[in-house]
């Protein structure tokens, strides 16, 4: 099959990686600096053993707080049997499937490498899609696990949390504020923010890879876009409460899950026959009509681990 040509993403996961990895480098030398111990190379160690850390336990966080429970074959026939043809096609190894027992109707993919993919869903999102929409999804997060870019969220997403760690630490500490700890936590404050932007901006580039990774791999773009109009819609009914229990990975998603509410009436212009799906003509619709995002949806898109779905159905139009 046909190769996808993700240099542009590659290329932005790098320099992201390198960006963010440097600013944390810089603080910790600050650190190191006003406490007057350490040397560049001791910095350095520093910072990819927090990597590393974040590397290793982060596929088993994910696991503990989505509760996921891996199923066999004689559990789930046609779950294996789709994610196994999806494998083939994108020439890697075939991921370890699970459940996780939430309403929330989603799918998410993660692990340390290519060998060692993990695809997930939810009991959610079983019970809402169709079989065609589901290997979209699926096909989705099969293509994050083909551009390695999960991997590289794994690694990203600790650093902000470092800075912000840092950044209280100073608000503790007893030394003199008006010196270099204020400098110090100032710095770590603005990192903090700047991360979470980088960090934001990666997750939403891959999302339109992963997206155009699914069509690739054979699956009609109407569907794809079918089941992320139900995923919007199925998160817009989940009580908010439940919701937040899972925040904090909504990264690893295939929509955003909180931003569901504010999406879901733009949406409901796009299913032309109000049926609750996004057919083949109605997406060829949408590819012929002229679409708006408001200002403040663009704004908001900034601070969010998505891209706006509106703009996103629409480049699946594209695809079509």
């Amino acid at each position: 099959m046909k190769v996808p040509n993700t240099w542009k993403l590659n290329l932005r996961l790098i320099l992201a990686t390198a960006l963010l990895f440097g600013l944390l480098y810089v603080i910790i030398a600050l650190i190191g600096s006003y406490l007057g111990y350490g040397r560049p190379l001791t910095f350095g160690i520093f910072v990819l053993v927090w990597a590393f850390i974040q590397y290793w336990i982060g596929p088993k966080m994910v696991e503990a707080t989505m509760g996921v429970r891996y199923v066999s074959e004689t559990e789930a026939p046609r779950l294996h049997e789709m994610v196994a043809d999806l494998a083939i096609k994108s020439g890697i190894p075939k991921p370890k499937i699970g459940i996780s027992e939430t309403d929330i109707p989603n799918a998410f993919a993660f692990g340390k490498s290519k060998r060692d993919g993990h695809i997930c869903v939810t009991r959610g999102i079983l019970n809402l899609l169709n079989e065609n929409e589901l290997k979209a999804v699926l096909g989705h997060e099969m293509s994050h696990i083909r551009h390695r870019d999960m991997v590289v969220m794994t690694f990203l997403s600790v650093v902000p949390l470092i800075f912000y760690w840092i950044f209280i630490s100073t608000l503790f500490s007893d030394g003199n504020r008006e010196g270099g700890t204020a400098l110090i936590g100032i710095g770590a404050l603005a990192a903090y923010f700047v991360g979470n932007l980088i960090v934001l901006f990666v997750s939403r580039v891959r999302e339109y890879y992963a997206d155009e990774g699914s069509v690739e791999l054979g699956n009609q773009p109407n569907y794809l876009a079918s089941a992320l109009y139900k995923l919007v819609y199925g998160s817009a009914r989940i009580n908010k409460d439940e919701l937040k229990k899972v925040e904090g990975l909504k990264a690893f998603f295939a929509n955003d899950i909180s931003d569901a509410r504010n999406e879901i009436d733009d949406l409901r212009s796009m299913d032309l026959d109000k049926d609750g799906s996004i057919s083949e003509s109605e997406l060829a619709q949408i590819k012929y009509t002229k679409t708006s995002v408001r200002t403040s949806d663009k704004i908001m898109e900034v601070f969010s681990t998505h891209p706006n779905m509106v703009k996103r159905i629409k480049r699946l139009s594209e695809l079509s």
